[in-house]
């Protein structure tokens, strides 16, 4: 009668020896409906994201592209990295090996292409502000589109070395069976904490600071100009307030970014052990997680173009003959 007790309380009854044991979690179903409800939330309002994107050929523009990169991601994560945190976050892991080992893989890709699509932003969101100009010549849909594919390919790379032993002995670092951890050493965690945050977390507020002070500046001086201007003047500065209008609202996404994401990699920056278990706590877990549903809320609240395309979408408006022609802005 013992034996069956403690056999119940295994992820794996039949090996006695060698299986993990249940951890004593509460049942409240909140905890199961909740996550899978965010997740929910930020698979849909990303799709809608992209759909509004790829469908209206007036948001085909550079910017609107980084942002379609940055939903897909965020789309991956709701629809891939949410669950997985939730079997993860259960007491006994059920998939085997060889889907931990994948899991872990996704979460570094994925963590991996928002942070360079972050740096991406902040680096079309420069160049519009503090040059102008040049900006239409400098940043092309072309050059934007290479971007973004060299950005997921290297985040592929990235996850395959940082992860090269956890890929390559697969359940190296589990004690039991039913266990999914992944734990980097002191070297790889030191290079990803670089790579990773510390670098393109310091050119992203490089680039703001940047970006706020021109803007700042362009806003005085505009403010201070009493002569009367030109027709053709006056265009050229209307397009100076809509780019300081996005880079406003891009800032706030990068600033939530952050909020996000640093409390993740504290850890690492105190120097705790990068293990599965201690990395984090589950709030900050489920935080980076969230920053990809409060992406898309952000533009709700910031871009009309967004509203309305949600509207014709939902209206089933998208539908109709030639809709990708609509006057979206």
């Amino acid at each position: 009668m013992m034996e069956t007790l403690e056999g119940g309380e295994l992820c794996f009854p039949q090996l006695l020896n060698t299986s993990c044991r249940k951890q004593m979690r509460p049942s409240a179903m909140l905890l199961y409906i909740l996550p899978f409800s965010i997740s929910l939330l930020t698979v849909a309002l990303n799709l809608l994201v992209i759909i509004s994107i790829s469908h209206y050929r007036q948001l085909h523009t550079p910017t609107n592209l980084l942002l379609l990169s940055l939903a897909v991601s965020d789309l991956l994560a709701g629809l891939l990295l949410i669950p997985t945190e939730i079997l993860l976050g259960g007491s006994c892991w059920f998939l085997g090996d060889l889907m931990c080992a994948l899991s872990f893989f996704v979460v570094f890709t994925i963590i991996c292409v928002s942070v360079g699509n972050m740096v991406l932003i902040s680096v079309d969101r420069y160049v519009a502000i503090c040059d102008p100009l040049c900006y239409p010549t400098k940043v092309t849909q072309r050059r934007v589109k290479i971007c973004v594919c060299l950005c997921w390919i290297c985040s592929f790379f990235y996850s395959s070395l940082i992860l090269n032993d956890h890929l390559g002995q697969l359940g190296r670092y589990n004690s039991c069976v039913g266990e999914c951890v992944v734990d980097l050493n002191y070297i790889a965690g030191a290079v990803d904490l670089v790579f990773s945050f510390i670098s393109p977390i310091t050119v992203i507020i490089v680039l703001y600071m940047r970006v706020f002070v021109v803007a700042v500046s362009q806003a005085r001086a505009m403010r201070s100009h009493i002569v009367a201007v030109t027709l053709q003047h006056s265009v050229t500065v209307t397009a100076k307030k809509s780019e300081r209008k996005a880079a406003r609202t891009l800032g706030i996404v990068i600033a939530v970014f952050l909020m996000c994401f640093c409390p993740y990699y504290y850890p690492s920056l105190a120097g705790q052990e990068t293990e599965n278990s201690s990395l984090s706590s589950a709030f900050v877990i489920w935080l980076l997680y969230f920053n990809s549903c409060l992406n898309p809320v952000i533009y709700a609240f910031f871009y009309p173009w967004f509203r309305k395309s949600i509207k014709l979408i939902v209206t089933l408006q998208i539908l109709q003959p030639d809709s990708c022609e609509a006057n979206i802005l």
